[in-house]
């Protein structure tokens, strides 16, 4: 399979501007899954519910969506992309799910909120959610869900073959923990990150570009650089990810000890 991540630089608020530039990037590629970055229609400084409500859009009747259903038709792609979701008066940081036929499979909503995020958004409430695109099988996680081992470790354990990393990272960790991501569940990972710096009411962001693609062997199989627009796709073998063995002795699945990690889902420590 043909995977790739979209690396755009969407200028906050400016809906239709940041989708075409998405899209017209996306074009130039053959890929049967494409991820786009956090939030790529909106932009990421929305400090504000009523700043936030003038750009989100409901989930799969928006804009975007059927923007993103009609390219991914067109195209014959799967697409994951972040966008500001409207749901009633409440509001989710979320990525959509579309397959190549151009239909609509479904909404992750973030569940680790970062920094002023919670001041907008509702945390997720659809839980950890694998797709099935036909021929491989994508787990989705959004942004500062890299840092909870957890999340990706129960896509895993659902059979993703992929975990699709939409983002807008501004902290300089998130790369190399998709790796470890990658090697500790034996899948592939694809990073979506965006370009450039926002600034509003005097907090002003730069984020980190270098988007990247990851397999279960923690190589970095391609990854974008820090300042441009770009598309990056790599050839994969989904199977790969099928393989949880560690040595002739050793399988990441049938090693594991569950009946240890009771601490992991206590839902206070003290």
């Amino acid at each position: 399979m043909r995977v790739g991540y979209v690396q755009t630089s969407p200028v906050l608020g400016d809906v239709t501007r940041n989708v075409d530039l998405a899209l017209s990037l996306a074009s130039g590629e053959e890929a049967d899954l494409l991820v786009f970055p956090e939030l790529f229609n909106t932009g990421y400084l929305l400090l504000n519910k009523e700043d936030l409500a003038k750009v989100a859009e409901p989930i799969p009747e928006g804009p975007t969506t059927k923007r993103l259903m009609r390219f991914a038709a067109d195209h014959s792609v799967s697409v994951i992309a972040g966008i500001a979701e409207m749901d009633g008066s409440k509001f989710y940081n979320s990525a959509v799910v579309i397959n190549s036929d151009g239909d609509y499979l479904g909404t992750y909503r973030k569940l680790h909120l970062f920094s002023t995020e919670k001041l907008v958004f509702e945390p997720g409430n659809l839980g950890l959610q694998v797709f099935d695109l036909g021929k491989m099988r994508v787990g989705v996680m959004i942004c500062f869900d890299w840092i909870f081992p957890e999340a990706a470790r129960v896509l895993s354990l659902k059979g993703a073959h992929l975990i699709a990393h939409s983002a807008n990272l501004v902290l300089p960790y998130a790369q190399t923990a998709m790796l470890a991501r990658s090697i500790e569940n034996r899948v592939f990972t694809i990073t979506a990150n965006r370009i450039g710096s926002e600034e509003k009411d005097g907090r002003r962001l730069r984020f980190t570009g270098m988007s990247q693609i990851t397999s279960p062997s923690m190589k970095v199989l391609k990854r974008a650089s820090e300042d441009s627009v770009e598309v990056g796709v790599v050839d994969i073998d989904p199977k790969e990810a099928e393989d949880k063995n560690i040595t002739e002795l050793n399988n990441l699945w049938e090693d594991r000890r569950p009946a240890e990690y009771s601490l992991l889902v206590r839902e206070r420590l003290r």
